[in-house]
């Protein structure tokens, strides 16, 4: 889930990833950075996250109660391809997509949502979804890419986005019979797992033979298991937080859920919030972006309380994370809007004006609505998603300045270690 809120600014600083990208999303030469639409939320390059920034943009701009502007509109609509999917981003989206064109399922995942959420749109959500059902893999998941082998963060993506669209992910099933939710259930450390603490958790893809626990995959699946995505409704009731259930283990998605959300409690109890580590060195940053996914995941789990620590963390600490982010602000916003807490003033922060200082010029005013305490907003079944990245620099300190970071970098981003 914690790929695209940096993206843009990634791109921006023009620097390389550590690890070589696979050969598969190797990047293309470099070239100048396409000019900004206007109607696209960010003044950052947009090649790598440009749907995924509005959408989620849009996502939050509708739980708040602010309505988007139509230019804003406009532009995500345009960006789908006439087969139903989405790009990270077309520069020229009147030129028609094409065998060159590199499609992506989780922005697809997230437009889709976002256009249900905004309503009005029920072709475009139903191009999108089948889209997506037609590039499952055989295993019953799905990859970043179409054709790549499955993971365990762009799966759950697509089932949030499936719900979103009124598909069952139990009977979208590939051609070997593998089910959406089979797929899912693959991915989670069962009561084997060593650490114990990883139990419970979802990992993002098999590496030396073993599965690492994933906080970004943790999350994501959350959702996907309770048939939610970001746009959580503050629940009424709350419970803490518990552990996968072992001997038996987790039997269904639902349960699933709940014992990847046990995980998250745990892992945010030791610092306050995420972290990860460098690639290859030992250093450990905080991990804001995979700490508000968290927070959303638990509360949609219905434990509120488990996430209050982490919560009060990204209150004191996301607001140089998110700065003139539309991605990162909007999923403060979203996180606001999942625990109740006003997004006007999240922190030293007022998130909504944040964010729609970053869209369109014609934005609209807010509406009374903007409070997410005052406002349960959309259904959980009515909009759903999630995904995206800490901007943090610990990746990229000291590598040296090229062009053209392409799809191999931003898929690197994925593999992160909680």
């Amino acid at each position: 889930m914690n790929v695209r809120r940096c993206a843009a600014a990634l791109a921006a600083s023009a620097v390389l990833c550590a690890g070589a990208a696979p050969a598969a999303f190797a990047a293309p030469s470099p070239s100048p950075a396409p000019v900004v639409p206007s109607g696209l939320f960010g003044k950052g390059d947009p090649t790598f996250d440009g749907v995924w920034r509005q959408s989620f943009a849009l996502l939050a701009q509708q739980a708040v109660g602010v309505r988007p502007a139509p230019q804003a509109v406009g532009w995500l609509t345009g960006q789908q391809c006439a087969d139903g999917a989405f790009a990270a981003f077309r520069a020229d989206s009147g030129a028609a997509c094409d065998a060159k064109t590199v499609l992506d399922t989780n922005a697809t995942a997230v437009a889709v949502q976002a256009l249900k959420a905004l309503g009005g749109h029920d072709a475009a959500v139903k191009k999108g979804a089948d889209w997506l059902k037609s590039v499952q893999n055989e295993d019953g998941g799905w990859s970043y890419n179409p054709g790549a082998p499955s993971e365990g963060s762009s799966t759950p993506l697509v089932i949030s986005a499936l719900v979103a669209a009124g598909e069952k992910p139990a009977d979208v099933k590939s051609k070997a019979g593998k089910s959406a939710y089979d797929a899912l259930l693959s991915f989670q450390l069962g009561c084997a797992a060593e650490p114990a603490a990883d139990r419970g958790a979802f990992g993002y893809q098999v590496q030396d033979g073993k599965l690492p626990a994933n906080a970004g995959a943790s999350a994501a699946s959350v959702l996907a298991g309770l048939g939610a995505g970001p746009v959580v409704a503050p629940a009424a009731a709350d419970t803490p937080a518990a552990a996968l259930e072992c001997p038996a283990g987790a039997k269904d998605p639902a349960a699933a859920a709940q014992a990847s959300a046990g995980y998250l409690a745990e892992a945010l109890k030791k610092d306050g919030h995420l972290v990860v580590k460098t690639p290859g060195a030992e250093t450990v940053t905080a991990d804001v972006g995979n700490t508000a996914d968290a927070v959303i995941a638990l509360a949609a789990a219905g434990h509120k309380q488990s996430a209050a620590g982490a919560l009060e963390w990204l209150k004191a600490n996301s607001a140089e994370w998110s700065k003139g982010n539309p991605a990162a602000l909007a999923t403060l916003v979203l996180t606001a809007h999942a625990t109740g807490t006003d997004p006007k003033a999240f922190g030293s922060t007022d998130l909504v004006t944040a964010l729609n200082a970053t869209g369109p010029s014609d934005a609209p005013a807010a509406t009374p609505r903007q409070s997410a305490a005052a406002d349960a907003g959309p259904s959980a079944d009515s909009s759903k998603s999630s995904g995206s990245s800490n901007v943090g620099i610990w990746w990229i300190i000291g590598l040296g300045a090229v062009a053209g970071v392409g799809i191999g970098f931003v898929m690197s981003r994925r593999k992160q270690q909680p």
